[in-house]
């Protein structure tokens, strides 16, 4: 299977329309509908149906969609990481929401200084997200938070916590209190992050079962569920910094109490082979603990 005809596909799925990524891909129409048939019949399924407004892919077309995607970005950091010439490229990092994406952003800064030619790439998404573009080698490192399992990673702890609390709108009935306790959380409708739900962060905090609450909705990033929020849909249980809560923006961050942290940890795969971009910024970072840090 060619990569140029994987790049043609994905062009044309993305599109929706044939004639629209011809244009693109600066070929003509019936060039793409040729290829396009050829890996139909190298692949032995149909990818898409025609209809009024262009194409509409089918369930191996959708696969392919998600797998091409993989492919096209894995080829782009291949290319990247092989360049020749002084120490440039670009270093692929995955993070969940953090404050304490700072930390990266201060090795950032000083490497720049070193090596100018060395460009970054930050992708947000949750742990799962981020492990999964981690294991198939489409980035070079990712920053954690809080409880995860990491099995063949190389882990590096971060000197940095987040301290969870709740979000919730100016007028409610909590707005005035200094913390949020365990009990604050009974018959109230809650909007909790899908990834702390699941490890089972909260249990020994609260002190009973957390099927006992009344979660109404789970998110992955927590920008969204703020929305739901501003809109009277519950309580938003999430790490501070991440969510504006000046006093324009209707909402209000309280912590939890007894207090909760949620550590970072920068992760790269074991045995994996570092651009030298990668290994000069795991260099940076290295340096930039402090001594007795145990990391």
């Amino acid at each position: 299977m060619e990569l140029r005809l994987l790049r043609y596909f994905f062009e044309a799925a993305k599109e929706g329309n044939i004639t629209r990524a011809s244009t693109k891909l600066h070929i003509t129409q019936p060039s793409l509908s040729r290829q396009l048939a050829l890996l139909e019949e190298e692949l032995g399924r149909e990818l898409y149906v025609r209809d009024k407004n262009g194409i509409r892919l089918t369930e191996y077309g959708l696969l392919l969609m998600k797998r091409a995607e993989e492919m096209l970005a894995l080829e782009s950091k291949i290319l990247d990481d092989l360049s020749g010439g002084e120490i440039s490229g670009t270093v692929y990092i995955g993070a969940g929401e953090t404050a304490g994406v700072k930390h990266i952003g201060k090795v950032i800064r000083e490497l720049r200084r070193k090596y100018p030619g060395i460009r970054y790439r930050m992708i947000s998404g949750d742990a799962e997200d981020v492990a999964d573009k981690l294991g198939k080698g489409l980035i070079d490192f990712g920053l954690f938070v809080g409880k995860v399992k990491l099995r063949n990673y190389d882990c590096i702890p971060l000197p940095y916590s987040d301290r969870w609390g709740a979000i919730l709108r100016d007028d409610d009935e909590l707005a005035g209190h200094e913390y949020i306790s365990p009990d604050d959380l009974k018959g109230r409708e809650l909007l909790f992050s899908h990834q702390a739900y699941e490890q089972g962060e909260f249990s020994e905090w609260l002190g009973y079962s957390p099927d006992s609450l009344n979660i109404i909705g789970t998110h992955n990033l927590a920008y969204n569920a703020s929305m739901m929020v501003c809109e009277g849909l519950g309580m938003l249980i999430t790490i501070e910094g991440i969510i504006s809560t000046g006093n324009d923006t209707g909402l209000r961050f309280i912590p939890l109490m007894p207090e909760m942290k949620a550590g970072l940890v920068l992760a790269s795969k074991h045995g994996a082979v570092l651009s030298k971009a990668a290994s000069k910024f795991l260099e940076a970072l290295k340096a930039s603990l402090p001594p007795n840090h145990k990391g």
